[in-house]
């Protein structure tokens, strides 16, 4: 094949790659993943073209899957969980735009995920990094992420209608997995938790006098119930301070409490607390999971408040209810 040929060629499968990544966002959104999803599904995606010298993926497979993931893990060195995310881009590539089949997936070499155990902290260092937070949002929502056992994001995006105070429980709607579950609100978080929504209200009714007051919802509920954007039930418990545009619609709306902010907050409170364990949001979540299996409760309770599918996942957090060494009296204290 001439040189001239092969150019032409990949300028045609350069100018058609724009195309094909409109055609998997327009999938991704046909299917409902998350903005962030289809962010990475697309860079991911892209780098994969790019690799291989922009050439079409319908022209690839086995081989250039493998040479590509092969790359990552050995000349990048990513952890396997950024190798299976790439992976996964590219099978929703093949599997949902292309529609091709991919009889050869199960040989492809994955990366083996290691087992870590999460960092877990003590009581005394949960409440003293709690103690360091000075700003009352940020530090109602990190008492949130550790009396009720939520991810970050499941909290920021918590809606006023999921909340129960009478009945102090929260239904985590769409969590990880898709999954709906219900988890406790502690008591001491009731009083706050009612000011926090009475504020929250006052916002949105503000917002509403200027005729705006919408949320984005779901597409599917948004068709279904179309005046559901602007009740107050819909509206973010945490509201962001301002309006912001969204990427994929263009509307402006008050979106939630930006997640930085709590990330920043929190390793900023560990730093005063003296803790040298690394920290970040999701340690309360693991610190939630372990305190609560210290303080007697079964297991399967604990999978079910904190989501888990599989028991396995949470049989993690037992390893804290060993002594130091998981149990085993060190010759040195024998002496």
């Amino acid at each position: 094949m001439s040189n001239k040929t092969k150019s032409h060629e990949n300028g045609n499968s350069s100018a058609e790659a724009p195309k094909l990544l409109e055609q998997v966002r327009d999938r991704l959104r046909l299917k409902h993943y998350s903005l962030r999803t289809e962010t990475a599904y697309v860079s991911w995606i892209k780098r994969y073209i790019f690799f291989h010298g922009k050439r079409h993926p319908s022209e690839m497979g086995k081989a250039e899957v493998e040479a590509f993931l092969t790359s990552l893990a050995v000349e990048r060195n990513v952890a396997a969980s950024t190798q299976s995310q790439a992976l996964a881009a590219l099978l929703f590539l093949y599997g949902e735009v292309l529609g091709i089949e991919l009889p050869w997936l199960d040989e492809i070499t994955r990366a083996k995920k290691p087992v870590r155990l999460p960092t877990v902290l003590t009581r005394e260092e949960t409440m003293a990094l709690l103690s360091k937070i000075g700003d009352a949002e940020l530090h109602l929502v990190t008492s949130l992420l550790y009396g009720s056992g939520l991810r970050l994001l499941e909290g920021l995006r918590l809606r006023v209608k999921d909340v129960d105070l009478a009945r102090c429980e929260i239904v985590v709607r769409d969590g990880k997995g898709g999954k709906d579950r219900v988890t406790m609100v502690p008591q001491q978080l009731v009083a706050p938790l009612r000011a926090q929504i009475a504020r929250g209200k006052m916002v949105h009714e503000a917002d509403l006098g200027r005729g705006k007051g919408e949320v984005w919802l779901p597409d599917a509920l948004a068709v279904k119930y179309p005046n559901a954007a602007r009740a107050f039930g819909w509206q973010y418990v945490f509201p962001a301070a301002g309006f912001s545009t969204d990427p994929r619609s263009g509307e402006v709306r008050r979106h939630h409490l930006d997640e930085k902010r709590v990330q920043r907050a929190v390793k900023a409170a560990a730093q005063k607390a003296g803790i040298v364990k690394p920290v970040s949001p999701h340690t309360l979540r693991h610190s939630f999971a372990t305190h609560l299996l210290e303080g007697g409760y079964d297991i399967r309770t604990v999978q079910e408040l904190l989501g888990h599918a599989d028991v396995s996942t949470t049989m993690i957090y037992t390893h804290v209810l060993n002594r130091g060494g998981r149990g085993v009296t060190s010759p040195l204290d024998r002496a």
